[in-house]
């Protein structure tokens, strides 16, 4: 009898395991596509001498499979946990600020990063109160909230993908994206 239920058990759980994971979506042909369009200039490289253009974010390089462009604005490091801005973050942040009051018609998109330990979700909470702490300290160095954006990417695109403390410190950190430069009016 024990051997029976035993028997069952396994059965439906095998059945639930089938159910919840699903089978692979049927395969099917998809016509041929055409050649790819020549290169186009970049709005970086189109962009007039002297002011910088928008670069992409870190998804959309990601979804390009290219590394984020350079940018004139430097990332800013975090602890393991932590959200507090260390010393050298915050003259990063000055030097950043620097370049921002020289480029007024820029707006800066603050991404927040994370390593992959810990939740999803905690990690991006985590990330936003990174990008927070960036963007907070830009403002009481002159500013405007208003060319200040925040998102959290969380732990979902690291720069590094090894596992130790090293790569781990690298993915900790707060990126700044153009994300637009108006013409100053």
């Amino acid at each position: 009898m024990v051997d029976r239920l035993r028997v069952s058990l396994y059965g439906m759980m095998f059945f639930a395991f089938l159910a919840l994971t699903g089978c692979p979506p049927p395969a099917t042909t998809k016509p041929e596509a055409p050649p790819p369009a020549p290169p186009q200039p970049t709005a970086r490289e189109s962009a007039p001498a002297g002011r910088a253009a928008p670069s992409p974010s870190s998804l959309e390089a990601a979804r390009r499979g290219t590394t984020p462009a350079p940018s004139p604005l430097n990332d800013i490091y975090f602890d393991f946990d932590k959200y507090d801005l260390k010393t050298e973050a915050r003259g990063t942040l000055k030097a950043n600020a620097g370049w921002l009051k020289a480029n007024p018609a820029a707006r800066v998109e603050i991404e927040g990063h994370c390593d992959e330990r810990g939740t999803n979700e905690y990690n991006l909470a985590l990330g936003a109160k990174r990008a927070q702490a960036a963007k907070d300290y830009l403002v009481t160095l002159g500013i405007s909230k208003e060319r200040l954006s925040t998102i959290s990417y969380g732990e979902e695109l690291p720069v590094c993908k090894e596992q130790n403390e090293g790569c781990w410190q690298k993915n900790r950190r707060a990126r700044f994206v153009i994300v637009s430069a108006k013409p100053a009016s």
